[in-house]
């Protein structure tokens, strides 16, 4: 395999499932890194972040690790105190 791209599209010709595992991971990836992205940009620590949004430090650190999923609420939360906003789109099939 030459690339990412090219491993991803013979992955998706042999279990087209796991393509859909890897799609969902990578979106997740590029949610997560806006996040941390404009926490840094702002200059707050993930402890400083945490009591912005009420939630324990621990969650902060979970999720921008990737050892945990953020539910819908806690991420609009997170998003809303770092000014940031979700925006869903329609994808092309």
């Amino acid at each position: 395999m030459a690339t990412w791209k090219d491993y991803k599209t013979y992955v998706r010709s042999v279990d087209p499932e796991i393509g859909k595992d890897i799609d969902e991971a990578e979106a997740l990836s590029r949610i997560v890194g806006a996040m941390i992205e404009q926490r840094h940009e702002l200059n707050l620590s993930q402890r400083e972040l945490a009591e912005l949004c009420g939630i324990p430090h621990s969650s902060v650190a979970r999720i921008e690790s990737g050892k945990s999923t953020p539910n819908l609420s806690t991420l609009l939360k997170i998003f809303d105190r770092l000014g940031l906003q979700l925006n869903v789109s329609r994808i092309a099939r």
